[in-house]
């Protein structure tokens, strides 16, 4: 509201104000990007050109965004902003040591629960789960993770996990690792979203169990990979404690069926 206010005098939006505008997850391109048509209304409401009103909005968001982001405006006056990895890291980071995997969401409305007929479905999202469980276990064993297990079905990370490199730049750098991420990004996001009635949870139950699947056939841990390059297993450990907790959230919370260990 502070950026919008640069356009009048006394810093309200003749139009605009009262009215929500989306701000939404852009399609996956192995980055995480929010899109915004807010200049666009404000042009209308201003008489101002589009590109006017979303460079400076831009401006002001860059100038203000502590490294959080970037900006950037493309042709049609849409307002692009690309999270840095650092503050993917420091997401991810969060999200693993939450107290409890309710911690993760408040006040969930409960939808109408599965039908016998989507029990394929279930059962894929519950395997995922129960696999991500039995994965974190072995880690611990093998003395590549410290976790904390906070109750039967739940594992928190006891150590900062090394999720950038000296660069700063994510060490999760696979394709199939940005497309998880993308996925527990865009679940999470309904998860704590207001409107989320909406949601299509077993949907997006199993399209967040696919791309671990897709993860975990093509991102190994043991092996080489413990070997050569411990902090690599460490973070993919650590994508993996993220996606069993949202699972977790969306199959209890939101399906109301349960989050097995093991299968």
């Amino acid at each position: 509201m502070s950026s919008l206010g640069i356009f009048t005098n006394n810093e309200e939006i003749t139009g605009i104000k009262g009215i929500k505008v989306p701000l939404y997850q852009g399609g996956y391109n192995q980055k995480i990007i929010y899109l915004s048509g807010v200049a666009m209304r404000i042009s209308k409401s201003q008489n101002s050109p589009v590109m006017e009103v979303a460079e400076g909005i831009a401006g002001y968001l860059s100038q203000n965004s502590d490294s959080l982001f970037r900006v950037k405006v493309v042709p049609s006056g849409e307002i692009h902003i690309e999270l840095m990895d650092s503050t993917l890291a420091a997401w991810l980071q969060n999200l693993i040591v939450a107290k409890r995997t309710g911690d993760l969401v408040n006040n969930f409305l409960q939808d109408k629960l599965p039908t016998l007929s989507s029990s394929l479905k279930v059962f894929t999202i519950q395997y995922a789960h129960a696999r991500c469980f039995s994965l974190l276990r072995l880690g611990q064993q093998e003395g590549l993770i410290e976790l904390d297990r906070t109750d039967i079905n739940s594992f928190m990370a006891a150590n900062s996990i090394p999720w950038l490199n000296c660069e700063q730049k994510l060490l999760l750098d696979h394709s199939d690792e940005n497309f998880l991420i993308y996925q527990l990004v865009k679940v999470v996001d309904d998860l704590v979203c207001a409107d989320s009635i909406s949601i299509n949870w077993l949907k997006a139950g199993g399209n967040l169990s696919q791309a671990f699947e897709r993860f975990w056939g093509n991102c190994r841990i043991w092996g080489e990979v413990k070997i050569h390059d411990p902090e690599l297993a460490q973070a993919r450990l650590g994508l993996l404690i993220a996606t069993q907790l949202v699972l977790r959230c969306v199959l209890e919370d939101k399906l109301g069926i349960v989050a097995p260990v093991e299968l």
